[in-house]
């Protein structure tokens, strides 16, 4: 080819494919047969040019081109995958009828002459004819017959990679709720790989590794630091079968063969065991599923691998099980991130202990708040716990909490973190400095005298405080502002006159003119402030909508609500 294939090119080429298979089954079904035909055509074109050169190889050791041909049709001489001739790309293309059988047994054959592969494309079956007509699957390999997709074609060697985390990413903004079963934004991810620093030399290990993207992501971060790539161990485990499967295709596309990832329900039957062990790891990092009910309790109050000592949690709400089996999965001075949902920081009852297990051990270092609407599925805020088993002397017996809960992209459907959200996180994480409204170091005597309440805005809260005083006096000069007690006003509201858009309440709280009735009309009563003034405006809006008197009068009216239920529930 004389022209090389772009990244654009090739993200547009195969979501054009997605179009062929729409109509009967939604993303989250179709993009198993995306995927893996995707992978069919991407192996045949490898082998291919690997075929042409063992070919050559043999030619320049003076062999004729016959028998040098009939000798690149051993196995052994292959590194990476071998297409047996009733499998290969050229065979499946000229399929007529059958065609879903067709590439069921195609498959079948692959996997025999390649143990790598052992379940992972045999775990879709093409042969639905409800679904997969003979007519769609030609028009799906005819369309992935257009691009020859060998390395040599490529305008960088990582592309085939990018490509499918492109379309993982697509077909999860299709699937909606279900896409946060096989996918965790990749913002996120990034976040979390940067805060943990995986290092050269290192095992690196995911317990709920869903497509892949985690460890994945933590070799990027090698890469982009001049580490030895080459020189890392990836670990990971999946319940989900075709999940499992995309997350070996989407491995062996970023060229990474030695990936371990094991099929399995991680909290029931852990896979990476050593001599009756657990197996450990320098680095950890998951994105477990969010409250999941059902998630083993019965198991995991008879675990034979020690991996609850602080307790297992409701059987409702497994998060603090997968949070358990990390700990136990990491070596004496390793690091792990998780992702967890809020009421993880402050549910009491079983989960209340295991936080106290955690804190006594002094095994957290971070507990970070990020925004809502990050995940796919839930509009939840989430949360980010790091735990170090080898705190350096400074950070012993405290820990930082980090509340970036106002800091992010605005998205149509998701919200998203950019570089400079996540670099302040990373940057105050490093730093390991209070930030006003932002940051705080807290001892552990004090979260234990809170009852062991890890709640992000306890310790680290963005409101603004309760407005005591004249704004508009302070903004037009008429009262010093050495009378004032808190600089919120002088920090982020100078010059702004906040008299067109707050009214004053009971001479001490403020609520938003009755004319501004929506968060779009805000910017109609700021008068051509700056857009930094007008989203601030626009945030408070998102979390007040009404005075702070009138939030505190709703609180107390709830509490004692849920007072009166757990009374009549027999909790006092």
């Amino acid at each position: 080819m004389s022209e090389k294939i772009t990244l654009q090119q090739l993200e547009s080429f195969l979501w054009e494919s997605a179009n062929i298979l729409r109509g009967k089954m939604d993303a989250a079904e179709f993009k198993d047969y995306i995927f893996s035909i995707m992978f069919l055509k991407r192996i045949s074109d490898s082998f291919d040019e690997e075929r042409d050169k063992i070919i050559e190889k043999f030619i320049k050791k003076g062999k004729s081109e016959k028998d040098a041909r009939k000798m690149s049709k051993d196995p052994v001489q292959y590194d990476t995958f071998y297409m047996p001739d009733n499998s290969h790309w050229d065979f499946l293309k000229d399929l007529k009828h059958d065609i879903g059988a067709g590439l069921n047994r195609a498959v079948e054959v692959i996997e025999e002459h390649n143990s790598t592969l052992e379940g992972v494309l045999v775990s879709i079956d093409f042969n639905k004819k409800d679904k997969l007509s003979d007519a769609k699957l030609r028009d799906l390999i005819s369309h992935f017959s257009k691009y020859r997709l060998r390395n040599v074609d490529f305008e960088n060697p990582d592309l085939m990679g990018s490509a499918y985390e492109y379309l993982i990413k697509m077909f999860a903004d299709s699937a909606g709720k279900k896409a946060g079963e096989f996918y965790t934004p990749s913002e996120v991810v990034n976040l979390l790989v940067r805060l943990i620093k995986p290092k050269s030399g290192m095992r690196i290990y995911d317990p709920t590794c869903g497509s892949g993207g985690m460890l994945i992501q933590a070799r990027q971060y090698l890469i982009d630091q001049g580490d030895n790539v080459r020189n890392i161990s990836l670990y990971g485990q999946e319940d989900n079968l075709s999940t499992w499967a995309i997350c070996k295709i989407n491995m062996f596309l970023h060229s990474v063969f030695n990936a371990d990832i094991k099929k399995g329900d991680t909290i029931r039957e852990p896979k990476h065991i050593k001599d009756g062990e657990l197996m450990t790891f320098d680095r950890v990092i998951a994105n477990p599923p969010f409250s999941l009910d059902k998630w083993g309790k019965d198991e995991a109050d008879n675990d034979g691998y020690g991996r609850f000592k602080y307790g297992t949690p409701p059987k409702g709400t497994g998060d603090l099980a997968f949070v358990q089996h990390m700990i136990s999965s990491l070596n004496a001075d390793g690091v792990m991130g998780v992702v967890v949902p809020h009421g993880v920081l402050f549910r009491g009852a079983s989960e209340k202990i295991i936080r106290k297990g955690m804190l006594e051990d002094d095994l957290i270092e971070a507990v970070i708040g990020l925004p809502a609407a990050l995940f796919y599925g839930t509009g939840i805020p989430a949360a980010l716990i790091i735990i170090n088993k080898s705190k350096s002397k400074e950070r012993k017996n405290k820990i930082i909490f980090i509340n970036s809960e106002l800091e992010y992209l605005e998205g149509k459907n998701q919200n998203k973190l950019t570089e400079e959200n996540r670099l302040h996180i990373l940057n105050t994480f490093d730093s390991y400095q209070d930030e006003k409204r932002y940051a705080t170091i807290v001892d552990v005597n004090e979260i234990i005298e809170n009852n062991y309440n890890f709640n992000v805005r306890r310790y680290a809260d963005t409101s603004p405080p309760p407005e005591t005083f004249d704004t508009k006096g302070i903004l037009e000069s008429l009262i010093p502002s050495a009378e004032v007690e808190e600089e919120y006003i002088q920090e982020t509201l100078q010059g702004m006159d906040v008299s067109c858009v707050f009214n004053k309440k009971d001479n001490q709280y403020y609520e938003f003119k009755p004319e501004i009735e929506t968060k779009e009309n805000i910017s109609e009563h700021l008068n051509g402030e700056d857009q930094s003034v007008i989203t601030q405006f626009e945030r408070w809006w998102d979390k007040y909508k009404v005075s702070l008197h009138d939030i505190e009068t709703e609180v107390k009216e709830s509490e004692e609500k849920m007072k009166n239920y757990l009374k009549e529930l027999g909790y006092e």
